[in-house]
């Protein structure tokens, strides 16, 4: 597959940082457009800590499930609204423009949320973030795409990846610096404005993508910025691909601006790009990442850790490893290839899948027993309600913690023994009084998940699932949907990608804790893993290699290809026989 790809000495890392000095314009417009990755991650991550001092704030969050999951999902939904705007207005008005309005949105949303008098308005806060990211999601990478070298733009644009992994780790320690200080959430969700307006003034002092201008008839600017970025002979061939690339797109389909949905499919060339850059993003978000992301710290203590501060930290750790795997992405994206990196990326995901599962299962089979005595310690009217209907029945001695965790009747916790957490415990009614009685005799109070010997190796399995996941399917999806697609149609497609990715993000978000209610994490844990396996063959057979082609080359690269069984097969004439005929990639 990469026989044609002429192979570069060095690493793309290393000329990254080299770039810097020889020509530090290439990075300014790298990391002044990756700030929409930053506030991408930040507006995603910074919910799960702010929700919990939302909740104390406003007693009608606090006693609706439905109104929590809506203002934590309601940023999703507007996501998915604003990918596929942003790829009409990424078409239509211009990348730079895109990124404008997309800074707007931010800083309107964190107002908003930031003066909410109560959870209506947090909802309509969370839409406008949603929007914004929606349109960052796509339109920032995008941006360093057109506007990058070709030899290190994998590296560039793993960067705006890195600024999302970033993003969503300085939320988690925003979260903890701010948890004593007054107004705890409004600070939370406010800081984000202050990105959004750093951003929106670097972008208006830069330029708007030069392949897009280029395609808009504007050739003396796109010329004049490609100077800026490449040398003088690698403008002038810049220049040549960018005029055959329109040339023929005039002759296939005319001068019309309008792209339909089955106008792209029925292009093959398109076709074949939307299968692979949509199917990646679809599998990002299907094999379980966000529910990593959105829930970690429930995660956690379903492993058997019962602090919030102990989760809240645990969590830190994982999205410290997931900002540490996109710099390992930067290293490798255009040294190793996005092909190689995915299947390693994948196989590593599916060990995960099968450790977390295997250690849930043993952590909701071997709980601790409820103890009668241990009940019968607190107050009578602490005692759950089906547990002492078990106990006038006499089956009180198939109760363990697991089983009063999922009482029916009313919503019950367990209090560790105050011997061991690994001992009998009583199970109380869940609230607040009973809580602070379990804490007062030094006992751990549990809600979600049980005590557990195995709980440190669900943290293992957590960060070998971020370690393995980031640098390949956190960042590759949107690389590849950044290159993969010929140029009068990167917006628009890209725009049906990101609106993929928000959908998909959209149903594995509202439906884990469901899931792991209803089936168990063990069983939800092993669903993730045989959508990996689904992956891991999807890209073997649908995804082709990009590295190191310039943008108009993949084009060309996709036109010579036919989606196999196995693999992508490379079509050739011969010309002696004027046959045509394929040769396995």
């Amino acid at each position: 597959m990469e026989g044609s790809v002429q192979e570069f000495d060095g690493s793309a890392f290393r000329e990254c940082f080299s770039l810097s000095w020889r020509n530090p314009y290439v990075l300014r417009l790298a990391f002044s457009a990756g700030i929409g990755g930053l506030l991408f991650g930040y507006d995603t991550g910074v919910i799960s800590g702010a929700l919990l001092y939302i909740r104390d704030d406003f007693r009608s969050v606090d006693k609706n499930t439905w109104l929590q999951e809506m203002i934590v999902s309601m940023a999703v939904a507007g996501a998915i609204i604003g990918a596929a705007i942003g790829g009409w207005a990424n078409d239509r008005h211009g990348r730079r423009t895109s990124i404008l309005v997309a800074d707007f949105l931010f800083f309107v949303g964190a107002v908003v949320m930031a003066s909410a008098m109560g959870p209506v308005q947090l909802v309509v806060g969370r839409v406008f973030v949603g929007l914004g990211v929606g349109m960052a999601s796509m339109t920032s990478p995008l941006y360093i795409s057109e506007a990058s070298p070709a030899r290190i733009r994998g590296a560039l644009v793993s960067t705006n990846g890195f600024l999302i992994t970033g993003g969503q780790f300085l939320s988690y320690l925003i979260n903890l610096a701010f948890t004593k200080a007054p107004g705890t959430w409004r600070w939370m969700l406010g800081i984000a404005g202050l990105p959004a307006v750093v951003q929106f003034f670097l972008m208006i002092f830069l330029p708007e993508s030069p392949r897009w201008l280029y395609r808009k008839g504007r050739e003396e600017e796109a010329e004049a910025i490609l100077r800026k970025i490449y040398s003088a002979e690698e403008v002038e061939r810049e220049m040549v691909e960018l005029k055959e690339s329109v040339e023929a797109e005039a002759r296939e389909r005319g001068l019309s601006e309008k792209v339909g949905l089955m106008t792209l499919f029925r292009t093959a060339t398109v076709r074949r790009g939307l299968v692979a850059g949509v199917g990646l993003q679809v599998f990002q978000q299907l094999v379980g990442i966000n529910t990593v992301m959105y829930y970690s710290p429930t995660i956690v203590q379903l492993a058997g850790f019962s602090s919030n501060q102990t989760a809240l930290a645990l969590s830190l750790v994982t999205s410290g490893l997931n900002a540490l795997g996109s710099v390992v992405s930067i290293y490798f994206i255009d040294h190793t290839g996005r092909r190689k990196l995915l299947v390693i990326s994948l196989a590593g995901v599916i060990l995960s899948l099968g450790v977390l599962s295997a250690v849930f299962h043993e952590t909701t089979t071997h709980s601790p027993a409820v103890g009668f005595a241990e009940t019968r310690h607190f107050d009578g009217s602490f005692t759950c309600p089906d547990y002492r209907s078990a106990a006038a029945l006499t089956t009180v001695g198939f109760w363990d913690c697991t089983r009063c965790l999922k009482a029916e009747s009313t919503e019950c916790g367990f209090c560790a023994s105050s011997a061991g957490k690994l001992l009998a415990g009583a199970c109380l009614v869940s609230n607040m009084t009973v809580r602070d009685a379990c804490h007062g005799e030094g006992r751990l109070w549990y809600t979600r998940g049980c005590p557990s010997r195995y709980g440190w190796l669900a943290l293992v399995g957590l960060a070998l699932y971020i370690i393995f996941f980031s640098p390949g399917m956190g960042t590759v999806p949107w690389i590849v949907n950044s290159e993969i697609y010929p140029l009068r149609q990167r917006g628009v497609c890209g725009g049906v990608a990101a609106t993929a990715n928000w959908a998909s993000n959209l149903a594995v978000a509202q439906s884990f804790l469901s899931l792991t209610e209803s089936i168990g994490p063990s069983w939800t844990f092993l669903i993730f893993g045989g959508l990996s396996v689904a992956a891991l063959a999807f890209v073997l057979v649908c995804v082709p290699e990009t590295k190191g082609l310039p943008i108009e080359e993949v084009e060309k690269m996709l036109e010579r290809r036919e989606l196999r069984l196995r693999f992508w097969a490379k079509r050739r004439r011969d010309h002696d026989s004027g046959a045509v005929k394929t040769s396995g990639v």
